[in-house]
């Protein structure tokens, strides 16, 4: 159960508390913001070779190729900037970077006699020293690639990274001075893009194909004492590939870290209806770049005029105050922004009726509000004004409360998305009700593009069980952790999710391999291990602590089914049961067969979740009360009432209804109950 101030609990206790209900919708789709881009400047320019970066001054400074360097530097970008003006430095060459810290700026490219060179400005890129040459690469150069950036808490400390289209080397600058080339220790077939950023290490974004053919996008870590040892690289992690065959090429990232990890780059298809089309990634707010959680990447159409598509991709860069202002996305052709921020709307004053159902694997909420001026007619146009947060697959922040002795106390109860609308007119009134779901909406709406194997050997399997969660979560953008887990959980399966599967399926089917369940606080999925030694979170009827009352209650007792389990593992069989049921009615058999099992341990951790599963189930019925504004799903409560000869009695959450309806003054929650 969520922790409530004492004044809500208080209150929730009693007969003539006033309710409190809050509800905003927030721009974002899971657990990060949605990023509306608005272009800002459209030009001739050609598609070549291109960066940039916002150095402190919060000027916008740009960088690229295209028969030549050529560089721009716009003191205050917004709205009305002249963005087609380039300066041109000369020097032909291929790829370019640029990075910046304060007033410095520094810029990189490789040239067409094969030579990494470095101009430096201490102006905010106003003014420019001489070139410096760095390293000769060799002269293929049409492949060789660059990245840089600056370590944010350093006093200067930068990288470059570079490749020769086979292998990829850093120079680090400490303390000023640049230290000597030195090749990574991982391995692809070639390379195609780098791209890199500094948040406690310096986070690497590699594109190219591997050894076996297959192009992908991977990320990797060089170490500087934070997730890694100082200079040191971390293995290569997949975020996407493309099998062999598939004609599909990636290349060109960008990384950088508005308010968590984003990344674009470049989905290159050369069969029939070739295209050339940026994607997009984001990281989960609360994981470290070496985790590679990333949400399945999405297809961008920054520039639908361009018809032979968009091959050198976009250049992604941010004020350097994290979390302010705009994020900036630039090309040659063009410029866009889109708020840090997410807008938000609360929408409290207009709700005439609430109602949500939170069960194991779904939930939804129906939200009713008033429309009698016509206010949220006009949701999608530019003329919305406060309203426009409200979008397909916004989330709904819903605060359950009362209004006590201290003020008005909340809780925030598990985040919904929007997922439609609909207008009602009737008896004189005009009423905008928005239909809303939780995160298992956005697993189910996630598929597989192709298939992910997870494979079992003798030494372990690739992930175990919590990984692989955390993957397909992370998969649909929302974050993943526990507050109890099971051994099993820690278990290395062999585990395929095929094409086309949901991740509600690739959940489910993970999940029945163990006794844990999930549930949502907020946008963050939770493992728990529901034991029936859980001690009570809350009490129901009449008690020393006060008494919630009962509305309504029924209580049903249940034969478990099953009540034997047989579990085949790899060689090896192994039975559990519940013999006081198997006295009374009888045995009721199931049988799991999963070659995943190879010690009696295993099976019996297996045995032990169905036994478990059927035990939580052999008792139902519900109970009606006043709202608890922190009561989750998988609570263990209490339960007395003198009329059915329950004292005390353990129970289970296992599924709950809210309900606000003011006209009829309605404040209450439905639990559904089950066996402790």
């Amino acid at each position: 159960m969520r922790s409530l101030h004492s004044a809500l609990l208080a209150a929730q206790k009693s007969p003539t508390a006033k309710p409190y209900v809050r509800v905003e919708v927030v721009e974002k789709i899971g657990a990060a913001a949605r990023f509306y881009w608005s272009r800002l400047y459209t030009g001739e320019e050609p598609d070549c070779h291109n960066d940039a970066t916002m150095p402190g001054d919060g000027s916008l400074v740009r960088i690229r190729g295209g028969g030549g360097i050529y560089r721009q530097r716009t003191p205050d970008p917004g709205p009305g900037s002249d963005f087609s003006q380039w300066y041109y430095w000369g020097y032909t060459g291929s790829d370019v970077a640029i990075c910046s810290q304060g007033a410095e700026v520094l810029a990189f490219w490789i040239q067409s006699s094969g030579w990494l060179r470095r101009r430096e400005s201490s102006t905010y890129g106003e003014t420019w020293e001489d070139p410096i040459q760095m390293n000769y690469i060799g002269t293929s150069h049409s492949e060789y690639r660059v990245a840089a950036c600056f370590n944010p808490s350093s006093e200067g400390d930068a990288v470059v990274l570079y490749s020769n289209g086979t292998s990829l080397y850093r120079r680090r600058r400490i303390n000023g001075i640049w230290e000597a080339a030195a090749a990574w220790t991982n391995s692809l077939g070639s390379i195609t893009g780098i791209a890199v950023t500094h948040q406690g290490d310096w986070n690497v974004v590699v594109t190219g194909v591997d050894p076996a053919g297959s192009a992908g996008i991977w990320t990797c870590v060089l170490g500087d004492g934070y997730t890694m040892p100082d200079d040191t690289w971390s293995t290569l992690n997949e975020i996407t590939i493309a099998s062999a065959d598939s004609d599909i090429e990636f290349r060109a990232p960008s990384l950088e870290m508005p308010d968590v990890f984003r990344t674009f780059f470049i989905e290159q298809y050369n069969g029939t209806e070739a295209y050339s089309r940026p994607y997009w990634s984001h990281s989960l707010p609360n994981a470290d770049f070496i985790s590679n959680l990333w949400r399945e990447p999405v297809p961008l159409n920054p520039c639908p005029e361009r018809s032979e598509g968009c091959l050198h991709g976009v250049a992604l860069t941010c004020h350097p105050s994290q979390g302010e202002g705009y994020a900036w996305l630039c090309a040659p052709y063009g410029v866009w922004r889109a708020p840090v921020s997410p807008a938000w709307v609360d929408v409290t004053d207009d709700i005439i009726e609430m109602r949500s159902e939170i069960h194991p694997c779904s939930g939804r909420l129906e939200l009713s509000l008033r429309n009698d001026d016509g206010r949220f007619n006009s949701i999608a146009s530019p003329s919305a004004e406060g309203y426009a947060p409200i979008k397909l697959s916004s989330k709904l922040n819903l605060y359950l409360g009362y209004r006590t002795t201290e003020g008005a106390k909340s809780s925030l109860a598990p985040a919904f998305w929007i997922d439609g609308w609909e207008y009602v007119t009737k008896g004189g009134r005009s009423e905008f009700i928005l239909y809303a779901r939780d995160g298992w909406s956005l697993l189910e709406r996630w598929r597989a593009r192709r298939q992910f194997t997870w494979n079992l050997s003798a030494e372990g399997g690739d992930s175990n069980i919590f990984q692989l969660l955390r993957f397909l979560f992370a998969r649909a953008g929302l974050e993943f952790s526990s507050f109890s887990y099971s051994n099993a959980i820690f278990q290395y399966p062999a585990f395929t999710i095929h094409p086309g599967e949901s991740g509600a399926t690739a959940v489910r089917r993970l999940l029945d391999m163990v006794p844990d369940v999930i549930m949502f606080v907020t946008d963050t999925a939770y493992l728990i291990n529901p034991l029936s030694s859980d001690t009570t979170s809350y009490s129901y009827g009449p008690s020393a602590e006060g008494d919630h009352r009962i509305i309504e209650g029924s209580y049903r007792q249940n034969a478990q089914f099953p009540n034997r389990a047989q579990v085949y593992g790899h060689d090896l069989m192994t039975e559990d049961w519940n013999w006081d049921e198997i006295e009374e009615v009888h045995d009721r058999l199931s049988q799991v067969r999963d070659i995943n099992l190879d010690t009696t341990e295993k099976a019996h951790q297996r045995g032990q979740a169905i036994l478990r599963e059927a035990e939580m189930e052999s008792l139902s019925g519900h109970i009606l009360v006043p709202m608890n504004c922190g009561q989750d799903l998988y609570d263990a409560i209490g339960i007395s009432s003198p009329q059915a000869g329950l004292d005390a009695s353990k129970r289970r959450v296992l599924a709950l209804n809210h309900t606000w309806a003011p006209s009829t003054a309605k404040y209450t929650l439905k639990l559904s109950l089950g066996a402790p």
